[in-house]
């Protein structure tokens, strides 16, 4: 069974292991989604993630979601930046999930400068998601970000407002840098401390793509880890602090052996006991 704990400040109370729906980006198959969908909802599942520039992510949902919406959480982001685009594509992400409004809206990989302070501007997303919020169209607002900068990026959009919730990059190898953990065990510290909920990507990640794209077995971006022994490491360090909810990597072959990690997770594990086992792993830094 999967644990399942409180999700921040929300009124969620969510398994730690989230679905996400990146795994659809390339899924034009409705039929596979369909039986994607039966496996989030036979291991209980009730937390989606999905982003508009998820590809085919937010129309393979839809159809699900028509008659499932009230058993799950259901989070979207946007990437776009300014208030007009910002509302346009968040309209266009509600119609492609046939739903009337979201849980939770996140403004997506917002690390750039300068796309923060065009975000964060009187003209900016950041208006447009409040006022989202203000019309119901979502209940929460997230910040989620990639690469070394994001731990540091996102205090920053918490120092100038109060997002719900925030997604970044996190595994042992990520943690080994000096200057990543400083500044990511700072965002946790305070999200602890204001009840804000953390999500984590890239936790499968055993690093770059060593090969040609044609050659790759699994869809994302990264190699991931594929050794059942290897993910549950990976997952059970991950878990092991409190405040972590995962993010399932973005390939539907992989959900079966993360959710059957994420059950044999025993909530008195430690990352300490966990870290012999997870330097032996043949992984590299994913960012640099």
């Amino acid at each position: 069974m999967l644990e399942k704990r409180k999700f921040g400040n929300t009124d969620h109370v969510s398994t730690r292991i989230l679905f996400g729906a990146a795994a659809f980006y390339s899924i034009t198959d409705q039929n596979i989604a369909d039986r994607t969908m039966e496996v989030v909802e036979r291991a209980g599942i009730n937390h989606i993630d999905t982003a508009a520039s998820y590809g085919e992510a937010e129309r393979r949902l839809g159809p699900w979601l028509k008659h499932n919406r009230n058993k799950v959480f259901l989070a979207t982001k946007t990437e776009k930046r300014t208030y007009k685009e910002a509302r346009e594509g968040f309209l266009r992400s509600l119609e492609k999930l046939c739903v009337d409004s979201v849980d939770l809206l996140q403004m997506h990989f917002l690390v750039d400068p300068g796309e923060w302070e065009t975000a964060m501007s009187e003209d900016g997303a950041l208006q447009a998601l409040r006022e989202f919020k203000e019309q119901g169209l979502t209940r929460y607002l997230g910040v989620t970000g990639h690469g070394i900068t994001t731990p540091a990026m996102h205090l920053k959009s918490l120092d100038r407002f109060a997002f719900d919730t925030v997604m970044l990059p996190y595994n042992y190898r990520m943690m080994e840098n000096p200057s990543y953990r400083e500044n990511c065990l700072k965002l946790f510290a305070l999200c602890r401390t204001k009840q804000i909920a953390v999500q984590v990507i890239k936790t499968l990640a055993k690093g770059p793509w060593q090969i040609e794209e044609s050659q790759r077995e699994y869809s994302t971006w990264y190699e991931p880890l594929s050794r059942q022994d290897e993910i549950e490491t990976a997952v059970h360090w991950a878990l092991a602090d409190p405040q972590i909810f995962l993010n399932t990597p973005a390939d539907i072959n992989l959900l079966p052996k993360v959710i059957k990690a994420a059950e044999s997770f025993r909530s008195d594990t430690t990352q300490e006991q966990l870290n012999g086992r997870a330097e032996k792993m043949s992984t590299t830094p994913l960012f640099v």
